[in-house]
């Protein structure tokens, strides 16, 4: 029978169990994960299982990196995701981490789409680091992209967005996280994608500011656009931005992106 170890598809005989599999195959292994599930009991194997054995400490590279990253996913969702093309529109807040979170996934392409650059008051929030400030941000987030995951391939438009660029700038992106900052390229955004765009879906942000309760953020799905926040809490005077509540917004578009890549709606 067929099982894959470590991305490489395997044929053993009937019966054999798991640590069998191990002594053959990677007895310095002390950590073993079946079908995605961690596991330190035996099991005969079945056609079909997925089995990734690690030893700790050592570096891996190559597809077999790319296998370990992603030996915790649901069964048949490494496939999918690494295909997926998503792109992002606004690496501040909301884009930064809907990013690096749709990297530690293994989307298979990511588009990056910012003008601006890393500023002190960013950090709070966004997912950079002290060297990072004065950096332009697309060239900040792919290097932090290559220290999550090198398999992802990272295409970056250091520009504003504009209505007559967008469609260009997203060109086979089947699913595009609108986190831009001003209303009017909110709507821009969004209008662009709906009307121009006919075969993609829109993920934005609205209403994330404060320390309000998680709960209130929640993800509505109306058509192709889909909306992640409270659609309330507005930054401005007396009311900032902070990263527990920009965060669970960012990561609702994130999981709103995935499940759009795996065919399933919001509900």
């Amino acid at each position: 029978m067929i099982v894959t170890v470590n991305e490489i598809r395997q044929e053993i005989s009937e019966g054999k169990t798991l640590f069998q599999l191990r002594k053959e195959m990677a007895p310095e292994a002390d950590i073993m994960i079946l079908n995605s599930c961690p596991t330190e009991e035996d099991f005969p194997l079945r056609e079909g299982d997925i089995i990734v054995f690690i030893q700790r400490g050592r570096h891996y590279e190559g597809n077999e990196l790319n296998a370990l990253l992603a030996a915790r996913h649901s069964p048949g969702v490494h496939e999918k995701v690494g295909r997926a093309v998503v792109g992002i529109a606004g690496l501040g807040g909301l884009g930064s981490n809907a990013a690096v979170a749709l990297a530690r996934m293994g989307v298979g392409t990511l588009i990056l789409a910012d003008f601006d650059v890393v500023e002190p008051s960013n950090i709070n929030r966004q997912h950079y680091f002290l060297n990072h400030i004065g950096r332009f941000k697309t060239e900040a987030m792919k290097e932090i992209i290559a220290a999550v995951h090198p398999g992802v391939d990272v295409r970056l438009h250091t520009l504003r967005l504009t209505r007559e660029n967008i469609p260009g700038v997203f060109r086979g992106a089947s699913v595009i996280i609108e986190a831009l900052d001003k209303a009017s390229e909110k709507a821009a955004m969004i209008e662009t994608v709906l009307k121009e765009m006919k075969e993609s879906y829109v993920i934005s942000g609205s209403g994330m500011a404060g320390y309000g309760p998680s709960n209130a953020i929640e993800t509505v799905q109306l058509g192709r656009l889909i909306i992640c926040g409270d659609q309330m809490s507005e930054a401005g005077q007396d009311m900032g931005l902070m990263a527990p509540r920009v965060g669970i917004c960012a990561h609702h578009q994130a999981n709103a992106a995935l499940r759009l890549i795996l065919g399933l709606d919001q509900a």
